[in-house]
C-alpha cells in the first residue's frame, strides 16, 4: 500500500507522468490533473510569463533573500547566540521555501545544473539550521531566550497567535516534495519530514499532546501531500486534527477562521489567505479521507464568495483590515485590497473543487482571476510585485497613503515569493484526466502527453487565446482509442461572467461557438459547462474550437453599492480598464452612453502585446463659474493585469453609466 501511495503522489499533486495510469482507486480526487511536467507550453502568451519566471523571479526572490538576511538567519539558528536580535518576520523563512519550490517546478522544464548546485547550497544552510529533533524555525532557534517578539517563551505556545511556527513548516513542505520530484534528491524532503515528525510528536490528540491548530493555515495541504509522498498516514491525521479542532481551542476569530468548527462554517470571513488555503485543505483531506462532511462546508463557502465576496478580476479580500473578506456585497474598488496571495490561493481551491465534482463552473472563476487579479500581481518582466490588487486608482494607496507601484520587494514577501513558485506551475492546469474522459480546461499553444485508461496519448493545442477565440486541438492516439474529449465552454461564452448574479452582461449581446471535427460541424449537448465529443480517435484526427470573442459591457448587482451606475469592460476572460496615459482627461469624470459601441484595436508592440478598447464617451468637469461643461471623448482601455507600466496616476475599472457616479474635478485634464 505504502509503495502505491508514493506512486499517487505524482497524479494528485502534479509530480509525475507515469503515474497518472495508477490514480483514481488511491489518489482520493475522483479527477487527475495531467502533471506541469507533461505539458510544454508554446503560447506567446503564458510563454513569456514562464520565461519571465525563469528568468527574472526566481533569481530575483533568491538574491533578495540573501540580501534581507533570510538566508543569514539560518546561519544564526545553527550558531545561536544571545547577542542576536531577532528582526524582520517570523515567517521569513518560507521566503526561501517557496522560492526553492518555485525553482525545483522550473528545473523540471528546464534542466539547469547551476540552479541545481545553488539550491543544493541553500539547503545545506537551511539543514545546519535544524535542532537535532527536527524543530525548524530560525526566529526562536538563534537566540532561545530572546526570541522574536512573536514567538512566545516556548515552542507552540503562540502557534494561533502570530508564531508561525505550522505555517513555515507547511511551505517547507511544499518546497520539499517539489524539491524531491525535479531532482530525486531527498536533502530537502528529509529536513521536511523531520520537522513534520517534530510537530507531530508535540501535537495531537493522544494523551500528553498539545490541542492547537495552526493560526496561518497551509500545513493542513502540505501534510496531505507528505502522507501521499511517504505513505504515512500520521501526517493525514494531523491534517484532519488540525481542521476538527479548529473552533475549540482557546483563539477563536473570524481573522483566523477560528470562529467556530469548521463543519459549521458557511461563509468566507477573515484573512483571505488562510481561508482559502483551508479551504483547500479541507478538499485535499475529504479527497483522501472520503469526509464527504468537509466537501458540503466549503462548497456552501464557495457559493457565498462567489454569490457575494468575488470581484470582477476574480481577487478575493476586499478589506486592508485584517487582508480579510468584507460583507456581503463589500466590494470597495479604490481601497480593495485583493492580495495576489489571495488570487493564488483562490486558484488552489477551485482547481481542487473542479477535481472533486467536475464542473466547469470552477474553471470559470480560476481562469477569471488567473488572467486578471493574479498576474497583475507580477509585472511583465517579473521584476516587480503588487502586494495588493486594488481596481480603481488616483496615483496613491488610499490605506497606507504612499504612491501607487509596483516593488521590487517587501519586508512581508510572501507576495513575490509566492509568485515565484505559482507561474511555473501553470502548465499543470491545463488538462485533466478521469477514466477515458479528457478534460480541456484552459486553452494555451501546447503540446502533452497524457495517459489514458492506461495507453499513451498526445495533445496539441494551437492558439492565440486570449486575444484570438479560435483554438486547434490534435489528438495522436497509439492507434485508435476511444476517448472522450471534454471542451470547456467558458461561462463568458454563454452569456455568464459568474456562475452566480454577482454580475452581469448588460449589453444584450449573444456570443456563440462553433466546434468541427476533421473539418465538419458537429453538435452536442453542453453538460456541465463541457462539450464532449466521445468518438474512436485516430493520428491526425483534429477539433477546432472557435469562440466569439466580442468585447463585453458588464454591470454589478444593484447590492454592490461601490458599483453602482458604473459598469466595466470585458473580452474573453480579460477584464479592461482605462488608465492615465492613453486618456488625455480625467479617467473618474467620463461618462459612458447606455450602449457604447466598442472598437477592438490590436497593439502588437504595446505591453507586450494586447488588444486595446475604444468608445465614444463624454468628459464631465466643473468650470471656474461652477456649471458643469462637457465634451466628447474617445476613451481607451487596456487590460487590467498591464496597468501600472508606464507611471502613476488614475485608473478604473468600473466606469460611470450615470451621472450620479461621476466625479467632476475641476480641472479635465488629470496627468
Amino acid at each position: 500500500m505504502k509503495k502505491v501511495l508514493i506512486i499517487t503522489v505524482f497524479t494528485l499533486f502534479s509530480l509525475g507522468v507515469n503515474a497518472q495510469k495508477n490514480k483514481a482507486k488511491y489518489s482520493g480526487y475522483p479527477i487527475t490533473p495531467v502533471p506541469f511536467t507533461a505539458v510544454k507550453v508554446t503560447d506567446n502568451f503564458w510563454g513569456q510569463r514562464l520565461k519571465a519566471s525563469r528568468e527574472v523571479t526566481i533569481p530575483l526572490a533568491f538574491s533578495k533573500s540573501e540580501e534581507t538576511g533570510r538566508y543569514e538567519n539560518f546561519v544564526k539558528a545553527a550558531h545561536p547566540s544571545e547577542k542576536y536580535k531577532v528582526e524582520g518576520f517570523s515567517f521569513d523563512d518560507t521566503d526561501v521555501y517557496k522560492t526553492i519550490e518555485g525553482a525545483s517546478y522550473s528545473l523540471q522544464t528546464y534542466p539547469d545544473k547551476k540552479l541545481s548546485k545553488y539550491i543544493d547550497s541553500v539547503l545545506k544552510i537551511v539543514a545546519a539550521a535544524q535542532e537535532p529533533d527536527g524543530y525548524l524555525y530560525t526566529s526562536r532557534t538563534m537566540n532561545p531566550k530572546h526570541p522574536h517578539a512573536w514567538s512566545g517563551d516556548k515552542r507552540w505556545v503562540k502557534e494561533e497567535d502570530l508564531s508561525h511556527e505550522l505555517y513555515n513548516l507547511g511551505h517547507m513542505i511544499e518546497g520539499a516534495v517539489a524539491h524531491y520530484q525535479a531532482t530525486g534528491k531527498r536533502n530537502f524532503l528529509d529536513i521536511a519530514i523531520k520537522y513534520a515528525d517534530c510537530a507531530e510528536s508535540a501535537i495531537g490528540s493522544a494523551q500528553g499532546k498539545l490541542t492547537i491548530v495552526p493560526g496561518h493555515q497551509i500545513a493542513e495541504m502540505a501534510l496531505a501531500k507528505l502522507y501521499i509522498v511517504t505513505g504515512d498516514k500520521k501526517y493525514l491525521d494531523l491534517a484532519k486534527f488540525f481542521l476538527d479542532k479548529r473552533g475549540y481551542t482557546k483563539i477563536k476569530q473570524e481573522y483566523s477562521q477560528s470562529h467556530k468548527p469548521v463543519l459549521k462554517q458557511d461563509e468566507a470571513v477573515g484573512h483571505a489567505v488562510r481561508a482559502a488555503y483551508m479551504y483547500s485543505g479541507m478538499a485535499d483531506v475529504a479527497a483522501l479521507t472520503g469526509d464527504t462532511a468537509y466537501i458540503h462546508a466549503i462548497d456552501q463557502i464557495w457559493d457565498n464568495v462567489v454569490s457575494k465576496k468575488l470581484y470582477i478580476t476574480g481577487g478575493i479580500g476586499a478589506t486592508h483590515h485584517g487582508e480579510a473578506f468584507g460583507k456581503a456585497y463589500e466590494l470597495p474598488n479604490l481601497t480593495a485590497y485583493n492580495e495576489t496571495c489571495a488570487a493564488i490561493a483562490n486558484v488552489y481551491w477551485n482547481h481542487r473543487l473542479f477535481l472533486l465534482h467536475g464542473d466547469a463552473k470552477y474553471y470559470d472563476v480560476l481562469e477569471r482571476t488567473l488572467y486578471n487579479g493574479l498576474i497583475s500581481g507580477v509585472s511583465l518582466d517579473g521584476g516587480e510585485f503588487f502586494y495588493p490588487n486594488p481596481l480603481e486608482s488616483d496615483g496613491i494607496y488610499k490605506f497606507n497613503q504612499q504612491a501607487c507601484t509596483r516593488q521590487s520587494w517587501f519586508g512581508c514577501a510572501c507576495c513575490p515569493s509566492n509568485l515565484s513558485r505559482f507561474i511555473p506551475s501553470l502548465p499543470g492546469y491545463v488538462y485533466a484526466v478521469k477514466d477515458n474522459k479528457v478534460f480541456v480546461n484552459l486553452f494555451m499553444g501546447s503540446s502533452s502527453e497524457l495517459s489514458v485508461n492506461g495507453k499513451k496519448v498526445q495533445i496539441k493545442q494551437a492558439t492565440a487565446y486570449p486575444w484570438d477565440g479560435n483554438v486547434k486541438i490534435e489528438i495522436i492516439p497509439q492507434g485508435k482509442q476511444s476517448i472522450a474529449l471534454k471542451i470547456r465552454i467558458p461561462g463568458w461564452v454563454q452569456g455568464k461572467v459568474l456562475p452566480s448574479d454577482l454580475y452581469s452582461f448588460s449589453d444584450r449581446q449573444q456570443l456563440r461557438f462553433k466546434i468541427k471535427l476533421n473539418g465538419q460541424p458537429i453538435d452536442s449537448k453542453i453538460e456541465n459547462g463541457y462539450f464532449t465529443i466521445e468518438r474512436l480517435w485516430a493520428k491526425g484526427d483534429v477539433v477546432e474550437v472557435d469562440f466569439d470573442m466580442k468585447a463585453r459591457v458588464v454591470k454589478a448587482n444593484e447590492k454592490v453599492k461601490d458599483d453602482a451606475g458604473k459598469i466595466a469592460f470585458e473580452r474573453g476572460p480579460i477584464v479592461y480598464c482605462a488608465e492615465w496615459p492613453d486618456n488625455s482627461f480625467a479617467i473618474h469624470s467620463v461618462l459612458l452612453p447606455s450602449q457604447p459601441e466598442i472598437e477592438v484595436v490590436n497593439s502588437p508592440n504595446m505591453l507586450h502585446g494586447i488588444k486595446q478598447l475604444k468608445t465614444q464617451a463624454q468628459s464631465l468637469s466643473v468650470n471656474d463659474k461652477g456649471f458643469l461643461e462637457t465634451k466628447n471623448v474617445s476613451l481607451t482601455l487596456i487590460p487590467y493585469y498591464t496597468w501600472l507600466h508606464r507611471g502613476s496616476g488614475e485608473m478604473s475599472v468600473w466606469l460611470p453609466q450615470n451621472v450620479s457616479a461621476v466625479k467632476t474635478p475641476s480641472k479635465t485634464n488629470s496627468k
